[in-house]
């Protein structure tokens, strides 16, 4: 699903709600900048999903119309279909790297990224012999997923695992060098497809 399609959602869903009363509280309640709300405010405007009527002189108020109601089922739909192949394809793929790591003898596991994609791996790691030995997440560190306290990459190097895969959904390229900077085994580093 094309991000800018998730973005609209997200918008129509805020002012559906009511939870925006400008767009300074979509930015706010989005965690997105007051200039792509105002992009995006502007293109669904156009598009005749959204209304901006003036209350008091300087107090805007935002509806959706009903071809905006049309939309935001659309996307709705779009969205539910796109996450369910994800979720399906994703869990192909780490049944298959856990059955692998089984034959290989591999039991312990850390995960690097506090996602959507980790619960999925929880998930099928639940059915092995396997232990999760821990999750890192540099952005969420002491916080709870999954029932455990997230942990730091310096908190990991302390731990004894077999190999880390990587539930995180930002750059892999990134992450990675992240792994080798903190001296994390090329070896022990799982990327998921």
């Amino acid at each position: 699903m094309d991000p800018q399609d998730i973005r609209s959602l997200q918008i129509l869903e805020e002012i559906e709600n009511d939870y925006a009363s400008s767009q300074r509280d979509l930015a706010r309640n989005l965690n997105i900048s007051l200039g792509l709300v105002n992009s995006f405010m502007k293109r669904l405007a156009t598009k005749g999903y959204v209304k901006i009527t003036t209350i008091p002189r300087n107090r805007v108020k935002y509806f959706l119309t009903p071809q905006g109601f049309a939309e935001k089922t659309r996307l709705t739909y779009e969205f539910i279909h796109y996450s369910f192949r994800f979720y399906k394809k994703a869990l192909k793929s780490i049944e298959e790297l856990l059955g692998n790591f089984n034959e290989r003898g591999i039991t312990k596991v850390a995960f690097y990224g506090a996602t959507d994609l980790a619960e999925i791996a929880f998930i099928s790691l639940r059915a092995t012999g396997m232990n999760l030995v821990c999750i890192v997440d540099e952005e969420k560190k002491g916080k709870k997923f999954l029932g455990r306290t997230i942990k730091s990459i310096k908190e990991l190097l302390e731990l004894d695992f077999d190999k880390i895969i990587v539930t995180a959904l930002d750059s892999k390229e990134m992450i990675y060098d992240t792994l080798q900077e903190n001296k994390i085994p090329t070896e022990k580093i799982v990327m998921l497809d």
